[in-house]
């Protein structure tokens, strides 16, 4: 394992979303996951009012060398993996770059002012064009519904892990989401998550 590579070092992931869609916990797994492989893993974290479904972004940079600054230069990420769409547009304004990809779940959360009609919120056919504008390869899949399906929501950002190691050529394997998440979660749930975890894998390779 520890002859593992990756395709560009410092390899630079943000995840986005919004305060309560398990954003930070996503990182988490993620980075534990390279760790297992003995890969250098930074993380840096910024939160809007994410108390109240403000923006919640993590930066995680990946490298075989050595630590590198949490915060990733502007214009510099590789993929951006995000739980909710508007929020990858914001991201990429900032961190984009000809060479991006982007991994999107499709369910809105929808801002108070737009709920209270004083802002309005793009269709999801607008932000699927601004996307494909703003990156080079784009993957949007409905992460949300297939969780209620699974009979709960927060597994959306599980599946997004498993939709990112299906989309990307980064090490990310079944068998170490398992290690990682037996270390983190009751015995009891470790099936559903795993089962989340394909579905996302499938759901980009269909």
């Amino acid at each position: 394992m520890s002859s593992m590579k990756i395709s560009k070092d410092p390899y630079n992931i943000i995840i986005t979303g919004v305060g309560g869609q398990g954003n930070v916990l996503a990182s988490r797994i993620l980075a534990n996951m390279f760790v297992e492989n003995n890969f250098f893993v930074t993380i840096g974290e910024s939160f809007g009012a994410s108390q109240r479904g403000g923006s919640v972004m993590s930066h995680l940079r990946i490298s075989k060398e050595s630590c590198y600054s949490p915060q990733i230069p502007k214009g510099l990420a590789d993929i951006i993996v995000s739980l909710e769409p508007i929020e990858a547009i914001r991201v990429l304004l900032d961190y984009g770059n000809s060479d991006i990809k982007v991994l999107s779940n499709s369910r809105p959360v929808r801002p108070p002012g737009v709920i209270a009609g004083d802002m309005n919120y793009p269709s999801l056919d607008e932000i699927k064009i601004s996307l494909k504008e703003l990156s080079s390869d784009v993957w949007i899949i409905d992460a949300t519904e297939k969780a209620v399906e699974m009979g709960n929501p927060i597994l959306g950002n599980i599946i997004m892990l498993g939709a990112l190691a299906g989309v990307s050529d980064l090490p990310l394997y079944k068998d170490d989401f398992q290690k990682v998440m037996s270390r983190n979660i009751s015995s009891d749930k470790i099936d559903i998550n795993l089962q989340a975890y394909d579905l996302g894998s499938d759901m980009v390779n269909q």
